[in-house]
């Protein structure tokens, strides 16, 4: 694989620039992506209808349209920009990921220089949670204080296969080798077969909720996506994320203000295919900040 040529940054390798953005398109985490362009359009225009299940836990100002979605969209992470192109492949521009991850891997470095407390979380368990482990275990060694919120608190949800139990469980850091998962770092919803894809916001609203009633300070940072993110963004908290194309919510967030970082990329691939990904961004943290001694 082309991304595996390495260039020396800090005190870790990472694929050059050039290899990194060959990965991101062959791997399809950009370029040509699987979400089809049909989807899109139709979410956008939910967006604009204020569907709760693509507002992501924003409260997005008046006068947003599907056009003016597609719009954002096309700027911030490079979609067609055409509203006659209805059907079939839709695009996100590698350049303009690679640009949000160096935003994304700089706000960590402010984390990590500030020793601040950090929660993890995702909807996209099954893809985004071994990623994300990485960046708590690098936070972890830094002198972030790395928190486990809400565990354990639940609710029932009402499915078009009627009502499920779900909580806020922390195994959701899946090996990149095997489909079990094991205890970690990263907040998920999960049912009784374990962690689940979720955009609701309901759960990070509990547990901010939870904070304010115990007198205890939010999070210096999240990192998450879905209505984890855009949840703790509107809640007034550092909030950075990724979001695929089909999500304009965060990036509607970081247009109006209120969402620190979107990082553009298809979220649902396989956990491997974002090791590069993430060797680029702790490159970019190692090389601002040095691990502490022993840890």
């Amino acid at each position: 694989m082309e991304a595996r040529r390495r260039t020396r940054v800090g005190a870790m390798n990472t694929p050059d620039r050039a290899a990194l953005l060959e990965h991101l398109q062959s791997a399809g985490i950009a370029g040509r992506v699987a979400t089809p362009r049909e989807n899109n359009l139709l979410h956008y225009r939910l967006l604009a209808d204020r569907d709760p299940y693509y507002l992501l836990g924003l409260d997005p100002s008046a006068g947003w349209t599907g056009e003016a979605v597609l719009g954002l969209m096309a700027e911030r992470i490079g979609v067609n920009p055409d509203p006659g192109h209805r059907a079939g492949v839709d695009t996100i521009d590698p350049e303009l990921t690679l640009a949000a991850l160096d935003r994304y891997g700089d706000r960590l470095a402010e984390a990590a220089l500030r020793r601040e407390s950090v929660w993890f979380a995702t909807g996209h368990p099954a893809s985004l949670a071994p990623l994300y482990q990485r960046f708590a275990d690098a936070l972890r060694a830094r002198g972030c204080r790395i928190l486990r919120l809400g565990e354990g608190w639940g609710y029932d949800a009402t499915t078009r296969y009627g009502q499920r139990r779900l909580t806020i469980g922390y195994s959701a850091a899946y090996s990149t080798h095997s489909p079990t998962p094991t205890g970690g770092d990263v907040a998920a919803l999960e049912d009784v077969g374990g962690p689940v894809h979720s955009h609701a916001a309901r759960p990070l609203r509990a547990t901010f909720a939870a904070l304010a009633a115990a007198g205890t300070p939010l999070p210096d940072l999240v990192v998450a996506d879905h209505g984890w993110c855009g949840g703790a963004a509107q809640a007034g908290a550092d909030a950075i994320g990724f979001a695929d194309c089909n999500d304009p919510a965060l990036f509607v967030g970081e247009h109006e203000g209120l969402v620190r970082v979107a990082v553009p990329l298809d979220d649902g691939l396989e956990p491997p295919v974002y090791e590069p990904l993430g060797d680029h961004v702790l490159a970019r943290l190692a090389a601002a900040v040095p691990a502490v001694a022993g840890s």
